[in-house]
């Protein structure tokens, strides 16, 4: 019996500890100086509250707090009419990394509006009316992707409207009663459930609604124009009418124009007499260039010889004769004026071979980083390969990354990006990005941004039959927002495709089909890429095997094992990505035809996220 009891103690021991293993110490203690930075003058956590190191948020039921169903994470805090007199400390209650609802409304909660609240990269509703915020929205909120509801109203903010259009889920902006100022930025008005910028200070035409909203969301804002509001904006001012010259004016005019003349052909004279004097050093300074061409040839070839990694597109490979606007320079305030000669005086490293190419990491002298690409044995014409590029340029996405600048010639091709300093999809997921946390929702939005961007790009240029060609998750870069851009679209030529990338059935129907089946083969670079979001496996073999092993895995109905145990641990949505792999599934479909379109994808993992959207909220 004795025996039997301390079994019993001793289990009851084990369960103890595995309820009580909520959320850690420091973000309980990040959590209690959240709450004493919003009431400085009180102590609210004494007050019965919780909110103290000697307990748990979720299993006390600290006040305003809500978890998840395991009473492991805190979901949401809501701590509305409590009258609240400090400032929010963004970066201590973002802390708790599953938070998905923060609500302070109807407090005197005054300050800025931290940049660090995109630190709550799950936060999909933020309610902050009837405080006393001032200052100018932090731009940060962009970043929250995940956010559906943003009420903001009832404060004194000032400054612009941030560019949150590409917070694509967005369903309510209410920014009412503030003083805000600048122009209505584009929002997805389709997709708006609610929306009210009224008694501001804003100005300049709106923004078409689409029907989708009245007069009252615009009201008090004098300087704002244009439907719904019934002040229509003016109309650019014609052009004054100029009176002709008088003739004493004429006079005048005739004057000063001899006397210009008379001064031009002065300076004239003196510069040709100069002139001839200079020929001399220009042809001696020409020399010397050309011979300091062949150094840097000289030195770049016995680099490459030596195996060093400071080598470049050395002068001796491109053609002879090339000048400085050969580098053809597209819309990017990134490079302005850049020639092909900055390039090559500039500094170089490579850092990437493939299939198609070497990458360099060139840093100007003006301090900016480009990514130059330089493609090998791709037989296409000059004009095929400028048309090709220019197109590609022509259909835009702001997550797939644009070509600043090419060069091309009968035996080189380059392409010029930005360089990306966040690395790529393949190391964040690979663990050797600096242990990142890659939760559920942020691979769950990454899958949603890539499959939209692909799914526009291949609608864009279907007709041209340009696909990516070679899409894998190290050719998706992380930008400054670490948000995921899609890199080298289009470099894949569809006619001289390296087979060796594409599944067999996919090489047989390349012969039928060539332009079809490059977009058949994105679709499954794409599923790879999902299969990598899911399982945090390497991809070996071009994601043949991988395939494989999830196929048998689903058929001996142990599908749970597939799983990345980061994802499991962290408690994600099984349902949810069992959805994601079936339609990762279809897209490796070993008959390409059977494959679905990438429009057809992506309209199915944004079902998923808005689901497990859903789903958070409603925990919360």
């Amino acid at each position: 019996m004795d025996r039997i009891h301390l079994w019993v103690v001793f289990m009851a021991f084990i369960v103890l500890l595995s309820v009580t293993s909520a959320e850690t110490v420091q973000v309980r203690e990040a959590l209690v100086q959240f709450l004493q930075k919003l009431d400085p003058g009180n102590n609210p956590g004494e007050e019965n509250w919780g909110w103290n190191m000697s307990s748990d948020p979720c299993i006390d039921a600290w006040k305003g707090i809500s978890c998840d169903k395991s009473m492991q994470f805190v979901k949401k805090i809501v701590l509305d009419q409590l009258d609240f007199t400090g400032v929010l400390d963004a970066v201590s209650v973002c802390s708790a990394k599953n938070l998905a609802v923060l609500s302070l409304n109807n407090n005197n909660v005054s300050g800025i509006l931290p940049d660090e609240v995109s630190n709550c990269t799950r936060l999909t509703h933020l309610y902050l009316h009837g405080n006393s915020f001032s200052g100018d929205l932090p731009g940060s909120l962009s970043r929250l992707s995940n956010l559906k509801r943003l009420v903001i109203s009832d404060n004194g903010f000032t400054g612009g409207i941030p560019d949150i259009s590409r917070v694509s889920g967005l369903l309510t902006f209410l920014a009412q009663n503030n003083q805000l100022d600048g122009v209505i930025p584009k929002f997805e008005f389709s997709n708006l459930e609610e929306f009210n910028v009224s008694n501001n200070n804003l100005s300049g035409s709106i923004p078409d609604v689409e029907g989708h909203f009245n007069a009252s969301s615009f009201l008090g804002n004098p300087g704002l124009c244009g439907e719904p509001l019934p002040s229509a904006c003016s109309p650019p001012p014609p052009p004054t009418e100029k009176k002709g010259p008088s003739s004493k004016m004429y006079l005048m005019y005739l004057g000063y124009a001899l006397i210009g003349l008379i001064l031009v052909s002065l300076i004239a004279v003196k510069v040709i007499w100069k002139s001839k004097n200079k020929k001399k050093e220009i042809a001696k300074k020409g020399s010397q260039t050309d011979a300091k061409k062949d150094k840097i040839s000289s030195s770049t070839s016995s680099e490459s010889k030596r195996g060093g990694n400071i080598s470049e597109y050395s002068i001796t490979s491109v053609e002879s004769g090339m000048t400085s606007s050969s580098l053809v320079v597209l819309s990017s305030p990134v490079v302005n004026g850049l020639k092909f000669e900055d390039l090559l005086r500039s500094s170089a490293e490579l850092i990437g071979r493939g299939r198609h190419g070497s990458l360099y990491k060139v840093t100007l002298n003006s301090g900016v980083t480009l990514a130059v690409k330089r493609i090998r044995d791709w037989d296409i014409s000059r004009d095929d390969f400028k048309k090709r590029v220019h197109r590609i340029d022509q259909v835009k996405h702001p997550h797939v990354m644009p070509v600043v600048a090419y060069y091309c010639s009968r035996q080189e091709q380059l392409l010029v990006y930005q360089f990306q300093e966040n690395g790529s999809l393949f190391r964040l997921i690979h663990g050797s990005q600096n242990g990142q946390l890659f939760d559920w929702g942020s691979r769950l939005s990454v899958a949603a941004r890539i499959g939209e961007a692909l799914a526009f790009m291949h609608e864009g240029l279907k007709r041209d039959g340009i696909a990516h060609g070679n899409l894998k998750s190290s050719n998706i870069l992380l930008n400054n927002g670490m948000e995921p851009c899609i890199s080298e679209y289009g470099l894949a030529e569809v006619n001289n495709q390296d087979q060796s990338f594409l599944p067999p059935n996919d090489i047989i129907l390349d012969k039928a089909s060539p332009v079809n089946n490059a977009f058949k083969a994105d679709v499954y670079g794409f599923g790879v890429i999902l299969l990598e979001l899911l399982t945090g496996k390497l991809v070996q073999n071009n994601g043949f095997d991988l395939g494989q092993w999830v196929n048998t895995a689903i058929r001996e109905e142990w599908t749970v094992e597939v799983f990345d145990k980061t994802l499991v641990s962290e408690g994600a949505s099984e349902e949810r990505m069992v959805d994601l792999l079936q339609i990762a599934l279809k897209c490796i479909n070993s008959s390409p035809e059977e494959r679905p379109s990438m429009r057809e994808v992506s309209a199915i993992i944004n079902s998923i996220k808005e689901y497990e959207e859903k789903s958070l909220s409603s925990e919360a």
